[in-house]
């Protein structure tokens, strides 16, 4: 069959395509019905300005001038906002000086999204939440859920939000302009209404002057406007809250009245109020029917007072009581000191310093130390609120860096399990630090390991604030080393710490380098530090004199042979290896081996070798027998 003819067609071509994501206009090139358009050769922007161009010379109907540009609201009025000046009226229920409060706002209307906003501009010292009252947002009309158009506002009017009623009195220069060009007939404008109380602040203080013309009584002339001036404090610190306050009692001489000013200072917190006691006589002793008397409510009189307080009874320096108020007057003025010089004599009224003493500085004091961790260590959180690590000594850690002291000890304990236990000290030198490690023995029961880790141990005679901690020099053999409660003896040294004491020998005491000689002497080492003995020798004269004896010894007595059985019988009797042994024990031991105590030079040495009344150092004592 032959292909049929579709015909014209008569839709419109398409002008808008998209091209990677973005839209782009098309030129039609065909019209309605498949005609083919001309191709044009000009740009947009040169048909729009032809479009646009009036002719000079119009020969038939005009031209249609193209309709502008849609432009959106939110373009057309960005950043155009109305202003308009309001106020409300607060009612102020709990104050004596005010009954209503005039709050000043800004009332903004912005005109892209039709919302509004109403800030109320801060004022200084107001005591009061200012700042924006409604933040931005569509606000309803009425409970239809109509909102405010910036056609329902206008001068002199009033708007409610939030069950607040806005009145509003003015608007700006733009506002004004804006409104009129979309034919609004805008309200005269109004003056802002003024706050009374704010007012009333702006006002120079009230001055109270007393009146110089209180009593026409011509009695009283004589004394007319000669007050006495005194000032006094009550104190009232002995009650809740209670402070001390100063005022300045009036006298006044013309009718014997009292008179009781507050003495106000700025920023104190306090109502203005000038007078504590109004003007009036004061009674001193009342009658003793009268203590009940209503004089909050009646006026007192001469029938329920016995005594009225005169001028002799307002003295500088005297406590004085006013209407149950203790005052307690420390000054006066120059009229007042000449009134009583001469109308009672007293001359002497000197001005009494009631300025209140600066409280002595609290001594900082630490609290007592809970025994964990470092002493250093815990006091850092009495000093500072973030506590940081105490200050060490840099240059002693890297002098003495991988320093270690050892030292073989063992504890001191009733019970028998304890008696072969061996624990092994290092000391560092680096921090002072003090670490305890028990080797483990095969099948003896207990758990070897780390006995303590690294700390500082205080000395048992140490208080808590003033830590003495254990040094280098407090480890020797025979020395009583108190960790925790824990006794241990040293008993033995590594090398190191033999040329550590030489090297260092000045920190040493006397007993701890002979500690080390006696130690070494017991092992029988070939190579002995010549420093133990040089240095008792230049601090103690009896080691010079216990050397030469020795000597002689040595050289009288150098065929005895029983030398070797003499250190091993004091060895068995000496279990703790101390170096000494009982005098009983001694001399027994001296007859079973032939030793001649009986002479001279033998018995002189026994007694430079005896330690106290019961012990005897036998390891000198058996050198004299060694050759």
């Amino acid at each position: 069959l032959p292909l049929l003819n579709p015909g014209p067609t008569f839709h419109r071509s398409q002008t808008l395509g998209y091209r990677n994501g973005y839209a782009i206009a098309r030129r039609p090139t065909v019209g309605i019905g498949g005609d083919r358009l001309q191709f044009n050769q000009l740009s947009q922007a040169e048909l729009d300005e032809l479009a646009n161009k009036a002719p000079v010379l119009t020969y038939g109907q005009p031209k249609q001038a193209p309709p502008a540009d849609f432009i959106p609201a939110h373009v057309a009025f960005d950043k155009k906002v109305l202003k308009f000046d309001a106020y409300f009226q607060e009612d102020v229920p709990i104050s004596t000086e005010e009954h209503y409060r005039i709050r000043q706002v800004n009332i903004y209307y912005y005109l892209e999204d039709d919302s509004m906003s109403i800030i109320e501009p801060v004022v200084e010292n107001s005591g009061i939440p200012q700042g924006k009252l409604i933040k931005r947002q569509r606000l309803a009309k009425n409970d239809r859920g109509d909102h405010y158009h910036w056609k329902d506002l206008n001068r002199g009017i009033n708007i409610t939000v939030y069950g607040k009623t806005f009145h509003v009195v003015d608007c700006d220069q733009f506002t004004q302009t804006f409104l009129e060009s979309q034919g609004i007939e805008l309200n005269p404008p109004e003056k802002m209404a003024l706050d009374p109380y704010t007012e009333l602040r702006k006002q120079p203080p009230r001055k109270y002057v007393t009146p110089s013309d209180f009593d026409q009584l011509k009695q009283f002339l004589t004394f007319d406007k000669q007050v006495l001036r005194f000032y006094a404090t009550w104190d009232d610190t002995d009650n809740m809250f209670g402070e001390c306050r100063n005022y300045i009692i009036h006298y006044y001489l013309m009718d014997d009245t009292v008179e009781i000013r507050e003495v106000h200072e700025r920023n104190d917190g306090r109502d203005p109020f000038p007078l504590l006691v109004n003007r009036q006589r004061m009674p001193k002793v009342l009658v003793e029917n009268a203590k009940n008397f209503p004089r909050c409510v009646l006026e007192i009189s001469d029938q329920e007072v016995l005594e009225w307080y005169t001028a002799k009874d307002f003295i500088v320096g005297k406590p004085l009581t006013i209407l149950g108020r203790t005052f307690f007057i420390y000054d006066c003025d120059p009229f007042t000191r000449q009134y009583y010089k001469e109308k009672f004599g007293i001359s002497d009224l000197p001005r009494i310093d009631v300025s209140k003493q600066e409280p002595p500085p609290v001594k900082q004091e630490l609290p007592p130390y809970n025994g964990f961790g470092l002493f250093e260590d815990s006091a850092q959180n009495c000093f500072v609120l973030i506590p940081k690590a105490p200050k060490t000594n840099v240059i002693k850690m890297l002098l003495n860096d991988n320093k270690v002291l050892r030292y073989l000890a063992a504890l001191e304990s009733p019970i028998p399990e304890d008696k072969d236990r061996r624990f092994v000290f290092s000391y560092f030198l680096a921090t002072d630090m003090i670490s305890i490690f028990e080797p483990p023995v095969r099948n003896s029961g207990i758990i070897g390991g780390k006995y303590l880790g690294r700390t500082k141990v205080v000395k048992p005679n140490s208080t808590a604030d003033n830590p003495v901690y254990y040094g280098p020099s407090d480890f020797y053999i025979g020395a009583m080393i108190e960790v925790f409660g824990h006794r241990f003896i040293i008993l033995d040294t590594d090398e190191y710490v033999l040329k550590y004491m030489e090297s260092n020998a000045a920190q040493y005491t006397p007993e701890a380098l002979s500690s080390i000689q006696n130690h070494i002497q017991k092992q029988e080492a070939p190579s002995f530090p010549s420093f133990l003995y040089s240095k008792q020798a230049e601090e103690d004269p009896g080691v010079q004199e216990m050397e030469a004896l020795i000597d002689k010894i040595q050289k009288q007595l150098k065929d005895h042979s029983c030398k070797d059985s003499i250190r091993e019988a004091f060895q068995v009797y000496d279990k703790e290896a101390s170096g000494y042994v009982d005098r009983e024990m001694f001399f027994k031991i001296c007859e079973s081996l032939n030793v001649p105590i009986d002479d001279s030079l033998v018995k002189e040495l026994i007694r430079l070798c005896s330690h106290g009344e019961d012990k005897i150092d036998y390891y000198n004592f058996v050198r004299a027998f060694s050759n």
